[in-house]
This record gives C-alpha cells, structure tokens and sequence, in this order.
C-alpha cells in the first residue's frame, strides 16, 4: 500500500515539475495582457480626463463672462471674453449669435468661421450644450459650449477637443494601435490608426482594448492594440522565464523524487480528528478599552492530539476548507462552545461569542439551521453570537449567501468582517453584505510605533467602519501605544496578546469573571463559589 502511494507521489511529482515550463506562455499572455490592459486603460482615461478638464474650463469661462457684463456685445464683453482667453490655455474664442447661427460679436472683432460636425447635445447636470466643429485652420475638432442669454440669443465659447494635433498624438501611441474618439450616439470625432480595426475586433480576441468616458459629457475615448503587437515586447522576458522553468522544473522533479524515496508520508487524518473531539475550541477575549471590561471573545481552535501534540490552525485549516471538512469542524466547534459557555453566558448576559464561518458555510441555508439547532435550546442567546467571515476570500453575491445572512440576522445574531483591509471590500460590499461589526486586522495595527500621531491606511479604516455605523474590533493588539492610540480614535474593542493569547475554557473562564462582571457582582459571585465549596 505504501509502495503504491509512492507511486502516486512520485507521478504527481513528475507532472508538477514539468507544469512550470508548460505554463510559461499561459502565464506570461495573462502577464501581458493585464499590464498593456492597465497601460491602455490609464492612456484612455488621461485622455478623456484632458478632454473633461478643457470643457469644463470652457463652461467655467462661459459662465464667468455671463456673469461679469450686464450687456452683450459691449466693451466690457469683449474685454471679459478677451481676459478668459489670456487666462486659459484651452479656450480659443467666444461668440455671440442668434439661433439662425447670425453673429452679433465676438472676443477678437472677426467672424467667427466654424462649422458643425453634429447636432447641440444637452450635458446631464449642466444648463451648456455642446456641439462639435470644425473651427477655423484647427484640424483637431473643436467643442462649442453655447448658453442660451435669452429667448433669441446664445454665448458660446470654443475649446479644442484635444490639446495635441492627430500626429502628435499618433506618435504617442504603440505600433499598430488605434484610438477613436467618439461621441456615445456612436458619431466618429477623430480616428487615429486604422479605423476598421475597431470594427475588426468584435471577431477577433487578440486584441488589448480600453475605453474611457469625459465625465459627464457624452464624449468616449476607445485605444485598441494587436496582441501580438504587445506581446512581442516581451520576447526577452519570455527567454527569461522558460530558463528560470526549465531550473525551478529540475530541482522540484529532484526534490519530489528524493522525498518520495527518504519519508514516510504519514495520514493527515483530519476527518477522524473532528470525529474524535480533537479540534478543541481556544476562547481569545475581547477588552473594552475604556473600562477595561472583557466584553466577548473569538472562538480559534487548536487540534490537540491524543499524544498530547498540539497543532495550530495555520496547518490545517485551508486543507479543512478546500475538501469541505470545514461544515463538520464548525458544526463540532460549535457543539463545543455551547457546553463550555453555557453557563457563563448567563452569568455575563451580555457577552458577545465570535465564531468564525467558511465560504462554503454561505452556499445554502444549511448553517441558519445548524445555529438554530445547536444554540435554540441553550443558555446562549442568538443575540449573543456573533459569526465572521474573512474579507480575504469575498463571497459571491448570490440569492444563497444573501439568505444565509438574512437568515442569521433574523435569528439576531450578529455579522463580522474579519481581516477588514487585507482584501477589496469596499463600502458598497460591505453595506450590501449588511456587516454590524468590523475587525481591523493586526497589519494594520502593527503600524501603530511609539510615537505615531498618524496611521493613514489605519484611520481610513476606523472612518468606514463609522461611516457604516459598525462596531469596531482591532485585532493583534500587543503594546500600550497601540491600544491608546486606538481607543482615542474611537475603538472601544480590542483584542491581542496585551490582554491575552487563545485560552483554554478553564483560563478563559477565570479571566472572564474576573474582567467581565461589575465589582459587586465579582464579589457575590466570589461568595457564592464559596458558598458551593
């Protein structure tokens, strides 16, 4: 039998050490592609930024002008509109004319030769309209931002689309690329490169392509590459990566061989662990940094062995997880808690227990049923739990974890976000998942040296958290600086080896009744121990 797991090992040894090599190129185009797609997307949105910066310094012109002559067509005009084209690098003229397009006047004295290429287009959240043109010897397109004066009349001032001419910006651009700018009803403004290569790329995914929006006016600017044309750039890297493959590839394929020959590969036997009670629950408590009281605690766990080795959950976990051994640990944990804190949740009614869940916990209804069933019936209130979720491995905003949590609440249990800021969630992430309570985690607090007034990243943090109006937890919380610092930025709650590391139930027990109860409690508590002794 154990000739035949060697085996295995020894094949999937050889597979592994060759999958390097084999998936270099993989690697390497997904490489590609998500830098030249950051590359192409940050060109196209300093663009239409250009774009949105030059029009809305045209309509602030406009508006100042407006504002600055009582009359239209008079010297104070012309001297109004004469002073925001000396002060403005976009602006090239200002124009009064009726709705025939009859001019009135203008900031230099001339006629105003333009032309339009589209119709006047209105701007969500703006009184100005624009409209493209061709405006006098400019080859680069124009925008004319016009206001109504009064029933017959409009001011308008002229801005160019682009600050560079279509060579100057061609030159700016990978070989083979093209951009377009257009207008969102689909009207070409400026094509740069081969214009059907845009039409081309619908059938085609060898391309690296990106598309921005001016704000809030109706202007898109679109930059597409051939791949190939990207991906040639890399031909040194890619010579670079297959010799640095071949050498990871050897030394794993003699590593593998020389473990599979040298050690005995004992059973991970975490199922039978779980069956056997072995995954036992470590209570860490959770401080009021204020008073100083123990508030709740966070439910770890260690896998103590028969042979009385103990095992962190760094080794176990993520196997526990990915084969799905997770759903029966938690349920055995929760048993667990049940029993140890029973009676000490009555005695400290409002003592918060957090019990960490899985993704795979948020994939159906089963775990509102599993809560409901182990703690229905005992000493320890819905109200009292508190079940957090790792913000490292987001869940998927589905019908199934959306009734998980309406679940859990509905019961009146409380949801945390563990490991806040070490994954993407955002205020609209975590507002939509309805977290009450979130958990800084301790890389944020280790920030936090002798000295500090300030921890950006970290206040940032502590600001969400209230801006959603959720409690807040700092973890991993070990020197007085940290915890003071916390608690004047508003923390009430901490957690960390300065108060004290996961405890068995029995330590636990005894910090809890030492920290968790009022004085005059603490002392008919202490009487009627000695009473029962």
């Amino acid at each position: 039998m154990k000739s035949n797991f060697s085996h295995v090992l020894m094949l999937i040894g050889a597979i592994l050490a060759f999958s390097p090599i084999v998936a270099v190129d993989y690697l390497l185009d997904a490489y590609v592609r998500y830098r030249e797609k950051a590359i192409t997307q940050q060109y196209v949105e300093t663009t239409s930024s250009h774009i949105n910066t030059s029009v809305m310094d045209g309509v602030a012109a406009l508006r100042k002008v407006i504002a600055g002559s009582p009359s239209l067509c008079t010297p104070t005009f012309v001297t109004n509109a004469q002073t925001a084209i000396e002060a403005s690098l976009n602006i090239k003229q200002f124009l009064v004319e009726n709705r025939d397009g009859v001019q009135y006047c203008d900031a230099h004295g001339r006629m105003v030769v333009h032309s339009p290429v589209s119709q006047s287009l209105p701007v969500p959240g703006l009184t100005e309209t624009i409209t493209v043109v061709k405006f006098a010897d400019m080859v680069m397109p124009a925008l004319k931002i016009s206001q109504t004066f009064s029933d017959t009349r409009q001011v308008s001032a002229f801005v160019p689309l682009l600050g560079h001419s279509e060579a100057a910006l061609s030159a700016t651009l990978q070989d083979a690329a093209m951009m377009r700018v257009t207008l969102t009803n689909g009207l070409p403004i400026v094509t740069i490169g081969d214009s059907a290569g845009f039409d081309r790329r619908a059938s085609s995914t060898e391309y690296v392509s990106a598309q921005s929006y001016a704000g809030q006016f109706p202007i898109k600017v679109e930059l597409a590459v051939p791949f190939a044309m990207v991906r040639a750039k890399y031909a040194d890297l890619d010579a670079v990566f297959t010799i640095l493959a071949c050498i990871a590839s050897a030394a794993f394929l003699l590593f593998s061989l020389n473990y599979v020959r040298r050690s005995r590969v004992p059973a991970f036997d975490l199922e039978r662990a779980i069956e056997r009670h072995e995954i036992k629950p470590y209570y860490q408590p959770v401080i009021n940094l204020r008073t100083g009281e123990l508030v709740g605690c966070e439910v770890l766990c260690r896998w103590e062995k028969r042979n009385g080795q103990v095992i962190m959950p760094g080794a176990f976990i993520d196997y526990a997880e990915v084969t799905g051994l997770a759903i029966p640990m938690t349920l055995s944990l929760m048993q667990q808690v049940r029993n140890d804190l029973g009676d000490l949740s009555r005695t400290l009614p409002n003592l918060k227990i957090s019990i960490n869940l899985f993704e795979g916990h948020f994939r159906d209804s089963g775990i509102v049923e599993d809560v409901q069933a182990i703690f229905g019936q005992s000493p320890i209130s819905f109200r009292q739990l508190v079940f957090e979720i790792t913000e490292r491995r987001p869940l998927n905003n589905s019908m199934a974890t959306t009734s998980v949590i309406s679940g859990l609440h509905a019961l009146g249990a409380r949801l945390a976000m563990d490991d806040a800021g070490t994954g993407h969630s955002n205020l609209a992430y975590l507002a939509t998942l309805g977290v009450d309570v979130i958990k800084i985690d301790r890389i944020f607090v280790d920030m936090i040296k002798p000295g500090t007034s300030q921890v950006p990243v970290l206040d940032g943090l502590i600001a969400m958290a209230k801006d959603l109006d959720c409690e807040i937890v700092a973890e991993g919380v070990e020197t007085e600086e940290q915890a003071l610092y916390l608690r004047a930025r508003g923390v009430l709650h901490a957690q960390g080896y300065i108060f004290a590391p996961a405890l068995r139930i029995g330590a636990f027990k005894e910090l809890a009744l030492a920290l968790g109860l009022p004085a005059k409690s603490r002392i008919e508590a202490d009487a009627a121990a000695a009473t029962a002794a």
